[in-house]
């Protein structure tokens, strides 16, 4: 017969291991987006901090919500949870209703890659049901998001390009050319808008902000091109000046008249290092991003990797 001490140690383990696994209820999906911008001057380089603190609280349902789903897709929690939560907000038909905002249609988008990416991470253990109603919900948002994109007039900067990685992440996750074609369109775009020494003209209007944008514009290019297998010289060159900048802005401070805030390009050269088989950047803090997947040091299961590279 089991002593008592033992038979109340097993009962207490039993009882807790479902406790441990249990999903928290998703929370309410968020249908409208408002959002904000929240720079004050013509060069988009000034934050003005009372807008940019109404933003963060309007839309922190939605980041809430984008980096619970990274945890649970990258390990820390349970894959069922993250699958559970998207198929909360797809029957909802989150993200759907009314956009307030140029900003709204931002946070949509980055959103939409996030998911995509984490999606990509524990799509396998998906059920049928949960995969027909994720991905159907993904398809509506990358239509709305081409649509949107389509509907734009006036030049094309980093936006275009995270545009261009959402709607390329949900044509990894359904597999359908429509949306890979539309996100090597976008790439293309770049490329062609790239200056001969790798900067871009957008992002280098952008003032004291011109090589954050700069960094900031080459990530989600990086990650396209890594998703559709794409090796292109210009975007060599695009990475050794991000990266050459990052080290020394002296040259970007020269040409656009603004001392640079100092950015790193861990990121940028941890995805594209994959890709081509390149060195990977010395360990520093860790490279998390919900809106690229959640954990960037673990290659994402879209990702193509170089000859001998390895998840």
């Amino acid at each position: 017969m089991m002593k008592p001490t033992k038979l109340f140690t097993a009962v207490w383990l039993a009882s807790a291991a479902p406790l441990a696994l249990a999903c928290a209820d998703a929370p309410p999906a968020s249908i409208d987006i408002d959002a904000n911008g929240y720079y004050s001057d013509a060069n988009h380089s000034v934050i003005d901090p009372v807008l940019r603190a109404r933003n963060i609280a309007n839309t922190k349902p939605i980041e809430d919500f984008l980096g619970q789903v990274a945890k649970d897709a990258n390990g820390q929690g349970d894959a069922a949870c993250a699958l559970a939560w998207l198929e909360s907000w797809a029957g909802q038909k989150a993200l759907l209703g009314k956009l307030s905002s140029e900003q709204s249609y931002y946070v949509r988008k980055w959103t939409l890659g996030g998911m995509a990416l984490s999606y990509a991470r524990v799509q396998a253990s998906a059920t049928p049901a949960q995969r027909q109603a994720i991905e159907g919900w993904f398809r509506t948002l990358a239509d709305a998001t081409i649509a949107h994109s389509e509907a734009k007039k006036g030049g094309r900067n980093n936006h275009y390009y995270w545009e261009g990685l959402a709607v390329t992440a949900v044509g990894g996750v359904t597999r359908e050319r429509r949306y890979l074609d539309w996100g090597r369109k976008v790439f293309d775009h770049a490329m062609a808008q790239m200056a001969a020494d790798g900067s871009l003209p957008a992002e280098m209007e952008r003032g004291v902000k011109a090589l954050h944008y700069q960094v900031y514009a080459t990530v989600p290019l990086v990650m396209i091109a890594s998703i559709q297998d794409l090796h292109d010289p210009k975007l060599d060159t695009l990475v050794r000046f991000t990266v050459a900048a990052s080290a020394d802005p002296s040259g970007i401070a020269k040409a656009t008249g603004f001392e640079q805030e100092r950015v790193g390009v861990r990121d940028v050269l941890t995805i594209y290092g994959r890709h081509e088989g390149k060195p990977q950047p010395a360990a520093g803090k860790p490279l998390w991003q919900p809106r690229l997947g959640g954990d960037l040091e673990v290659a994402n299961p879209l990702e193509h990797l170089a000859a001998g590279k390895s998840q």
